[in-house]
């Protein structure tokens, strides 16, 4: 670790002259503090526009509905559409690492942040536009390759944003603030959804209705990206990493895995994105049960959707108030106890009901296994560590979909919700036995050193 130059004060100017010479690193740490605390207001809310308007189209793109029926609907297949799913976390492998190593020496993340953000939306845009133009193989090879290319746009986005989130807000209002920033997303994409299926895919909308709602899915993401540049006010960091490659960093790596609540953190993720390898094929088996068409996809999406508007804000007051271990294992539950019911689901309410809990636990996941690694440790490693996480989820992730199009193609639909739920059960057996809570290990650690030194 290297000091960096010192952030700048809270009115925004540098600190220059003498003062820099002597400026401990406690007082540096403080003029951030200030910063941060100076600038709270208007980071908030630069987050919270950027988040609700990049959750509202992003969803529209990762809810079970959409882009595997328009796969399934393209080729026919349950293999291609595990594929394509799998080419999204594929490209998502190495670029969390790349874009860690990209930033953590930088004193400032958000030019490469934005650069990131640019480069992932244009991707929707190539969905657009392949779903107008092109026919055939063609458009099924240029949907592939854009997915690809979303996924790897995705994994160091991933890093870039939440290494940001933990700049500007505090721990104390993360949860809380993804939870409203989340609802309001929800809240618009659960009605966009619904809206979308009736009225873009059901109509065929611009003579692909899948394509035009890729292109409102662009238009949102982008009009937030614009909303974090012109409002969010980062502060440099008083101390970063010295710049090393990329090779030189993934070397480190077990350097991070000696904290053993975070190794056993990184084997329970592994476990619950093993337990999703069927959430691509259940829009699949809710077709074999129902009759799907543009009306009940959105209907299903809603219900998806819609479960994020409803249960964010439980899932943020939780992690606040208890950690985000919590919140991490009550997903876990949830997922499990929705593709158990989905299992046995003959009517329309019992898939809406599946549906409702699987996007609950979506959002459940993804607020608590990103807000968690950023706990462990010090946070000078933040990057690494959500470059690590995401790095295990997305390799598992990019093998689960495949695994399940083949078994699926093979044996039925049934053997791939047994393998998702076996696999969701470990990974809470793991969360409850063998993870602590990293926030209440830092406040007995903290209480232990003031007692020390009290004694001395």
């Amino acid at each position: 670790m290297s000091d960096a130059p010192i952030p700048p004060s809270p009115a925004g100017q540098p600190v220059t002259g003498v003062v820099e010479d002597v400026m401990t690193p406690e007082g540096r740490e403080q003029i951030y503090s200030d910063y941060v605390e100076g600038n709270l207001r208007r980071n908030y809310i630069a987050h919270f526009t950027h988040g609700m308007l990049g959750m509202t189209g992003f969803r529209l793109i990762f809810a079970p509905t959409f882009v595997p029926a328009y796969l399934h609907m393209l080729t026919g297949s349950p293999i291609f559409v595990g594929l394509g799913q799998a080419l999204i976390q594929l490209g998502a492998i190495a670029s969390p690492v790349m874009g860690a190593a990209h930033i953590e020496h930088r004193r400032r993340v958000m030019p490469a942040a934005m650069t990131i953000g640019i480069l992932m939306r244009l991707q929707l845009l190539g969905l657009a536009v392949a779903g107008w133009f092109l026919t055939g193989s063609v458009l099924i090879t240029a949907t592939f390759l854009f997915l690809l290319f979303f996924g790897f746009f995705l994994g160091s986005q991933r890093v870039a944003f939440q290494v940001l989130l933990s700049k500007v807000i505090p721990i104390r209002m993360r949860g809380r603030l993804q939870a409203w920033r989340n609802i309001a997303g929800g809240a618009i994409a659960a009605a966009l959804s619904w809206w979308a299926g009736v009225h873009l895919i059901e109509t065929n909308a611009l003579g692909n209705g899948y394509a035009t709602t890729f292109m409102v899915a662009f238009v949102l993401t982008s009009l937030g990206l614009g909303a974090l540049w012109l409002f969010l006010r980062e502060p440099e960091s008083p101390t970063v990493k010295v710049q090393m490659g990329v090779m030189a960093r993934v070397r480190e790596f077990p350097q991070l895995l000696v904290d053993r609540d975070y190794r056993n953190f990184l084997i329970a993720q592994m476990l619950a994105t093993a337990g999703r390898i069927v959430i691509p094929f259940c829009i699949i088996y809710a077709g074999r049960k129902l009759e799907v068409d543009g009306a009940m996809i959105g209907l299903l999406s809603l219900a998806f959707l819609g479960a994020d508007t409803i249960t964010n804000l439980l899932w943020g007051t939780l992690g606040d108030r208890y950690g985000f271990r919590l919140t991490f294992i009550l997903t876990v539950a949830t997922w499990a106890l929705s593709l158990f019911g989905m299992i046995f689901a003959q009517e329309t309410w019992h898939f809406l009901l599946a549906f409702f809990g699987l996007g609950a636990a979506a959002s459940g996941y993804m607020m608590s296994s990103t807000t968690l690694v950023l706990e462990f440790g010090n946070r000078d490693d933040i990057p690494m560590r959500l470059a690590l996480s995401t790095t295990v989820e997305t390799s598992m992730a990019t093998i689960g979909p495949v695994v399940g199009g083949v078994v699926a193609s093979m044996a039925g639909l049934l053997p791939v919700f047994v393998i998702s739920l076996i696999s969701l059960v470990a990974s809470l057996l793991v969360l409850v036995s063998a993870v602590r809570e990293p926030r209440h290990l830092k406040a007995a650690s903290h209480d232990a050193v003031q007692r020390r030194n009290r004694q001395l």
